[in-house]
């Protein structure tokens, strides 16, 4: 086995830490949505987010599109990705990407009140007045299993507590 083989071998069994998941979505704001319709129609979209003990929630208004998709109860993707601008490789950029449950939260409820708050500390005074209007509702996403990437052959499986469970593919990349 030559240097270059054992090296990749290496990084492939060199299972990342969850910290390491923590601090990608420590270090992201907003979060990528992807979510269908009734009629099976994708939508993509995104929203700034808060964790509040291990759900993401998202204050999102009726005129967009994802907010019908996210309300009524249908199961969503999440991503949490690297800047490109930090990106050393934009081909392996890092990146989180979640199987998550939805659920809308009651206005007013102590959970509004509590996670308006700290999105109101994350991201500003904005967080006032859009709580305010009646078409933004607040959503909580229950991660349920996703994977994580850190690079080139470097895919893990993510439980539902966004712990590391296994590398996600033992087989490298194949050459042409």
């Amino acid at each position: 086995m030559n240097h270059t083989n054992s090296q990749e071998e290496s990084q492939r069994k060199a299972k990342p830490v969850a910290p390491k998941v923590k601090e990608l979505i420590a270090n992201t704001q907003s979060v990528i949505l992807a979510t269908v319709d009734a009629e099976g129609n994708p939508t993509s979209s995104y929203a700034p987010f808060v964790q509040v003990d291990n759900i993401f929630y998202i204050l999102v208004s009726f005129m967009a599109r994802h907010t019908k998709n996210l309300a009524s109860g249908r199961n969503t993707s999440v991503m949490f990705i690297e800047d490109e601008s930090a990106t050393k490789q934009i081909y392996a950029r890092e990146r989180l990407t979640l199987e998550a449950a939805t659920s809308q939260v009651e206005r007013d409820s102590e959970i509004w009140n509590n996670v308006v708050a700290k999105l109101k500390e994350t991201h500003g005074k904005v967080v006032d007045i859009i709580s305010e209007m009646g078409d933004f509702i607040l959503i909580a996403l229950q991660p349920v299993k996703g994977s994580y990437v850190n690079g080139f052959g470097s895919a893990y499986f993510v439980d539902e507590n966004l712990e590391i469970i296994e590398h996600r593919n033992d087989v490298n990349h194949q050459s042409k």
